[in-house]
């Protein structure tokens, strides 16, 4: 009998084991295809999880690139222009400080200038104002009122003439009596007004030629 195959049991006698061999040929086959399947789908498993460390490095590897190409280096930031640039606004500015200071000293030279001007006007002859009582004038009138009192004052050294040169050389040689001269002009008042007020009567009282209203050098 075909696929059958002969045994023997425990008594001694024959038995037999029937089976097909093309349901064993086909279980055989069957075995062998998944064997084969599970080896297909490892090895998939495998190169799938190959290529997609790859795909990770290499998107990583761009990541990097992009980086490293949206930052620029030292070398691709420096431009002679912008060196150039700066050393220009370097010079401008040691130029505007150079402005500056020869600014102030002119401007320090002119205060000073203007000072000595003032003090030399205060020196020459000028006219002066002082608020004084009238009681305090010495004049007799009685009155607490204050009124604007001007007078003059400086030298007039700048005003001598050859005159007033030669007198005064004279007189320091004795030859001429320098008892009753005057060897410089007077700072004078050349012209007056008069100044008005009202005394403790109530009445209204103006004083002549009481105030100078311009002064000059005379004599």
């Amino acid at each position: 009998m075909r696929g059958a195959r002969v045994g023997r049991r425990k008594d001694g006698k024959r038995w037999w084991n029937q089976q097909d061999p093309i349901a064993a040929s086909a279980q055989c086959h069957l075995t062998y295809w998944k064997v084969f399947f599970l080896m297909t789908v490892c090895l998939l498993e495998i190169v799938d999880g190959k290529r997609l460390a790859e795909e990770r490095e290499e998107s990583h590897s761009t990541t990097l690139m992009a980086q490293k190409e949206q930052r620029p280096t030292w070398a691709a930031l420096y431009d002679p222009s912008l060196a150039e640039e700066g050393e220009e606004y370097r010079a401008r500015w040691h130029r505007s400080l150079a402005d500056v200071s020869e600014a102030y000293r002119k401007s320090r030279k002119e205060r000073k200038n203007r000072k000595r001007q003032r003090e030399n006007l205060k020196q020459d002859c000028h006219l002066e104002k002082k608020q004084m009582r009238v009681r305090d004038l010495g004049l007799g009138y009685d009155s607490d009122e204050i009124v604007l009192f001007k007078y003059c004052v400086g030298t007039c050294m700048s005003s001598r003439r050859n005159y007033d040169i030669a007198l005064k050389i004279l007189t320091e040689k004795g030859n001429i009596l320098g008892r009753d001269v005057s060897t410089h002009p007077c700072c004078r008042p050349t012209r007056f007004e008069a100044v008005s007020f009202m005394d403790t009567q109530t009445n209204w009282q103006t004083i002549r030629w009481l105030s100078a209203a311009n002064c000059s050098c005379v004599g």
